[in-house]
């Protein structure tokens, strides 16, 4: 039995927390760091000291099943109908747990080095101008569709190997595929996700035909002879890590600039202050990431019985199997550790966030959306002076994920 007291009843679709979270978070900080969140069934933790400990606390992991049976467990079988999404989505490292979770990032790691992503910088900045090129004249673009979504689409098809031409098809893809995550999703969402993942993998085995007729200098091709080698790769998952990287590459990055850049143009922050050089630029695009993350929930399993404190005096208790919650959103806006932790400050003492997470699920990509941010909003603000909002944003119903819809802006005088 949950006490009254630990107890959250908090719709993650209603419209108000759908657009600012934070003040339900506030709330919930004067109330502990764990709380039974009635709507998902499970435990979630809020603080900033209890995510990231529990991100590097090895007794959760993201998957169960090598620990316990379903019949074990009591969890029925995967319905047929989404069998297809959960196979190829199953097969990636972000789901599993070592061994295979240490071989499958090991052969994918070495491209994401930092050594290695500091190569595509040329290729982001000769973007970022393209991109403003075509809207430079008109004083107005929507920044999601023109801006931050171009990028991060063709730096991670580029790096895959993948043609950028089919940027639309990946884009259809990614966003039926995430739509699995969201709170509430209907069975239309469902049917539409096994679609695109039908879809997806069959463009991925034929780009894979290609590829092994014809290597190039790209990580498909990497990873395909890594797989002819002493650390094989299935095809299932070739197929599943490629689909990873594709959608995970992109989705959070696009996000990640685009509620950035309106926490940055709220705050009404001098540019030439924010990004007059490499330094003081790390330190905006690092409050970016603090002040609004596009990933807001991360859930593990337990995977052996034990008790974690709740903030509050009491405990929480586990079985084998039970999920946790890690709301990074909340953690970014802890006040124990974030002096007015509403405010966008980039000079603020430097604290980690948990925004790419940690632990050995740390996200992989976490120099490449780095390096992106970091080289094309300095570019951005430099090249349309006076940038402002042209019209009141809001934010997509996605929970766990936070972007907007649109982001309309203008410039000039």
């Amino acid at each position: 039995m949950i006490p009254e007291s630990r107890r959250l009843e908090l719709s993650p679709r209603h419209p108000a927390f759908v657009q600012d979270p934070y003040g339900a978070y506030a709330t919930i900080h004067r109330r502990g760091g764990l709380l039974w969140w009635a709507e998902y069934g499970h435990w979630c933790a809020f603080d900033h000291r209890t995510v990231s400990a529990l991100l590097r606390d090895r007794r959760f992991g993201r998957e169960v099943l090598h620990v316990a049976t379903r019949e074990q467990l009591g969890w029925e079988e995967v319905p047929a109908h989404l069998k297809p999404f959960y196979d190829v989505d199953g097969s990636t490292m972000l789901e599993r747990e070592p061994p295979v979770h240490t071989r499958l990032r090991g052969l994918v790691n070495r491209a994401f080095v930092s050594r290695q992503i500091e190569r595509l910088r040329p290729e982001i900045e000769a973007l970022a101008h393209r991109l403003i090129d075509a809207v430079e004249a008109g004083r107005r673009m929507e920044l999601i569709e023109q801006f931050a979504t171009p990028i991060p689409v063709a730096v991670i098809a580029g790096l895959l190997g993948v043609p950028v031409a089919e940027a639309p098809r990946l884009l259809d893809w990614s966003h039926r595929m995430v739509a699995m995550y969201r709170f509430g999703r209907t069975r239309a969402d469902e049917d539409a996700a096994v679609a695109a993942t039908a879809e997806f993998v069959r463009f991925l085995r034929d780009l894979l035909a290609e590829r092994r007729a014809v290597p190039g200098e790209d990580l498909i091709s990497t990873l395909l002879a890594a797989r002819d080698g002493s650390d094989r790769l299935s095809e299932d998952e070739l197929v599943g890590t490629c689909i990873l990287l594709l959608n995970a590459g992109h989705e959070a990055t696009v996000h990640a600039i685009g509620n950035g850049m309106l926490s940055w143009l709220r705050s009404e922050r001098d540019p030439a202050a924010c990004f007059a050089d490499p330094a003081r630029t790390e330190a905006t695009v690092e409050e970016m990431l603090r002040h609004d993350t596009p990933l807001h929930l991360f859930t593990r399993y337990a995977l052996e019985p034990l008790m974690l404190p709740d903030g509050a005096g009491g405990e929480a208790r586990f079985a084998v199997g039970d999920r946790i919650g890690l709301v990074l959103g909340a953690a970014n806006r802890d006040p124990a550790v974030f002096a007015e932790p509403d405010r966008f400050d980039p000079d603020r003492e430097r604290r980690p966030h948990a925004s790419f997470g940690g632990g050995i699920h740390f996200c992989i990509g976490a120099p490449l959306a780095r390096l992106e941010m970091q080289v094309a909003l300095p570019i951005l603000v430099r090249r349309l002076p006076g940038l402002r909002l042209a019209e009141e944003p809001r934010f997509a119903d996605s929970f766990h994920f936070r972007g907007l819809e649109r982001l309309e802006l203008e410039w000039g005088s």
